[in-house]
């Protein structure tokens, strides 16, 4: 599994990946002090996978593993190529989750793009970034869909329909993981 860590920047996020892989990514009290994904992949022991090594007689296990991505600070705007938006974006579609870091303690020796801390805004300016991309993506799929269903093929058709209603729900500011595929 491949989980992407994300928030505004100065969050903690650095400081979040570096306690749950035990590396030494840069922490400063700057925006955009990560450019380049921090990447460390942590092995999940498992008692079972004992039990089972055991009983094929085997010396040799090989653990699952959680790949964690420190991604660049996410800004209003990155939809539209604000600040590191469009990298942002890019390493953020290739994760199989999302862990959306967001500021709830006071310091006035770091700084905050906003100026002041409200955890439920700046959770939700993450979440209508991720939406808008979302958007922008699924707009693009729809071109090239509408064109491919001209000949009527049912799959396509079925699947411009499907675009159609997410890209709908989408513009409600609602999560592409909300929407109820039926």
């Amino acid at each position: 599994m491949k989980i992407g860590i994300v928030g505004l920047p100065n969050v903690g996020k650095s400081t979040l990946f570096n306690a749950l892989t035990g590396s030494k990514a840069a922490v400063a009290n700057y925006a955009f002090t990560t450019i380049d994904p921090n990447i460390g992949i942590v092995p999940v022991y498992d008692e079972r996978l004992t039990l089972l090594a055991d009983l094929v007689h085997t010396n040799k296990l090989i653990p699952a593993t959680v790949e964690f991505v420190d991604i660049a600070g996410l800004v209003k705007g990155a939809s539209h190529g604000e600040g590191m938006g469009n990298q942002f974006l890019s390493h953020i579609r290739e994760v199989d989750a999302i862990l959306n870091v967001v500021r709830c303690f006071h310091d006035d020796n770091i700084a905050h793009t906003a100026q002041t801390i409200n955890p439920v805004a700046d959770f939700r300016t993450i979440e209508i970034e991720l939406i808008l991309a979302d958007l922008e993506h699924l707009e693009k799929r729809r071109v090239k869909v509408a064109k491919m269903a001209k000949g009527h093929a049912s799959e396509t058709l079925a699947e411009l329909e499907l675009i159609d209603r997410l890209i709908e729900h989408l513009n409600q500011e609602k999560t592409a993981r909300s929407f109820v595929f039926e």
